[in-house]
């Protein structure tokens, strides 16, 4: 691994390629640091620590979802979240609208064509989600205190367009800075800043709960090692699952041409163990968000469990919504009738399945299985949190939600992209790459180690 680095920093491209990835990283962290106008930020951050329960734990979690930091007032406070709705709803209307179907067909042209809608579309999700700040965080009072300063609200109607344009142009820097990592850097650079978002308040959070009120204690110590035992292992299960694959094979059909014969090769189509990726867990932790924002409104206790990620009811509807949403997506992206007539068109076939209605047929009865297991697999990832977060006692809720579904497979699987590509920059160029599989010697030209 060490002579892995080290090739990686030897090459100036990719070294090069590192850097400006770091280098513009940075700058999107510096966008957190610069404020709104207009707020008072000594009032500010007395309200912001008040909110404990109910809509702070809300913020908390969709932070820690996204990457953004709707608490902070700063400049960069939606984050790509509004992109990220964006890409979610025209992955839905790719699969249901028959003319954005055509136009993804298209090749990279017809993709360039959806991003540049996606990105429109971004626009007007940043205006409508700029009122979770303005509403929900500048708008709130703290004992009487205005988050505000002297006069703002004189100029209410004028102040809400500022920050709201404030907020949309942070998001339209960012997804600028996204595509300069994605086209001068390493890795997908939307990817990277949403891991960036997530893993970076983990080092404040960790140095709080040690040198807390409490101080370093025995018990301290071993809640926190209780709790990177736990990471850890869900990491191993996120990496396993998300690497599984059912591989079925395909046999490419024999042709004579002449007195030659081509094909006859025998390969395989790998089917995805966990195929919807996050989005399950997305869909059922925003609709989760809804029951505490209604037991707020009413003022009633039905929803407690709903506010502390906890309880019988909350687990078991969490669990639900992951199962339905993992088929329903699977069912949106996962086309078995245009495999197989794609197959068909190749001359493949799966060797003991009719080519046509048979193959969309096992192809489907297949998928449905490893959905399960995947499905199943999600559910234990998001719930394991809620089961073992009373053993947690005191570490900041960013921790514990850290380890919650979205957060580890976004971070596990930008970390494993992150790897291949710069495997692949290694490769390229005749060095070892990170994943060895083999130790066959160097041949033809090249500098052999």
């Amino acid at each position: 691994m060490s002579l892995s680095i080290g090739n990686l920093l030897r090459v100036k491209e990719i070294r090069n390629k590192i850097l400006v990835t770091l280098g513009l990283l940075f700058v999107y962290r510096i966008g957190f640091y610069i404020p709104l106008p207009g707020v008072n930020y000594q009032e500010f951050f007395k309200a912001i620590g008040a909110q404990s329960e109910g809509l702070g734990r809300i913020m908390d979690m969709m932070n820690v979802l996204t990457g953004a930091q709707l608490q902070s007032a700063s400049l960069f406070s939606l984050g790509v979240m509004p992109y990220i709705s964006a890409s979610i709803i025209f992955s839905l209307l790719v699969k249901v609208v028959p003319s954005l179907e055509k136009i993804s067909k298209e090749g990279p042209s017809g993709q360039r064509r959806i991003n540049r809608y996606t990105r429109y579309a971004t626009i007007p999700i940043c205006l409508v989600q700029s009122f979770f700040v303005i509403y929900g965080t500048l708008r709130a009072r703290e004992g009487g205190g205005s988050l505000l300063h002297v006069g703002i609200n004189d100029w209410w109607p004028v102040y809400c367009l500022l920050v709201m344009v404030c907020l949309t142009t942070g998001t339209l820097f960012i997804m600028w800075l996204g595509e300069q990592i994605t086209e001068h850097g390493a890795g997908n650079g939307i990817s990277l800043i949403i891991m960036a978002g997530i893993v970076a308040d983990l080092p404040r959070s960790i140095g709080q709960y040690l040198f807390g009120a409490e101080g370093l204690t025995a018990s301290t110590w071993q809640t926190l090692l209780l709790f990177l035992g736990s990471w850890l292992f869900a990491v191993f299960a996120v990496v396993y699952i998300t690497k599984a694959q059912r591989r079925v094979p395909i046999q490419q059909a024999k042709q004579t041409r002449g007195r030659r014969v081509y094909g006859g090769q025998r390969h395989f189509l790998p089917l995805k163990v966990n195929h919807s990726g996050v989005m399950p867990i997305i869909f059922a932790s925003a609709l989760l968000i809804v029951p505490p924002v209604i037991g707020k409104a009413l003022n009633t206790t039905i929803f407690e469990g709903f506010e502390s990620h906890r309880g019988f009811w909350y687990i078991t509807l969490y669990g639900a919504l992951i199962f339905f949403f993992s088929f329903f997506w699977t069912s949106l992206m996962f086309q078995p009738n245009e495999m197989a007539d794609n197959l068909k068109e190749h001359g493949s076939f799966i060797p003991g399945i009719r080519p046509g209605k048979s193959t969309a047929e096992f192809l489907e009865y297949t998928m449905i299985r490893i959905t399960l297991a995947g499905a199943a697999f999600l559910t234990v990832v998001a719930v394991f949190p809620s089961l073992v977060g009373g053993q947690f006692g005191g570490l900041d809720p960013t921790l514990i939600y850290f380890m919650s579904g979205t957060s580890i497979l976004i971070v596990v699987g930008v970390a494993l992209d992150l790897v291949e590509k710069l495997n692949a920059m290694l490769i390229m160029r005749n060095y070892e790459g990170f994943m060895k599989e083999t130790n066959l010697p160097a041949r033809g030209w090249g500098r052999q180690r």
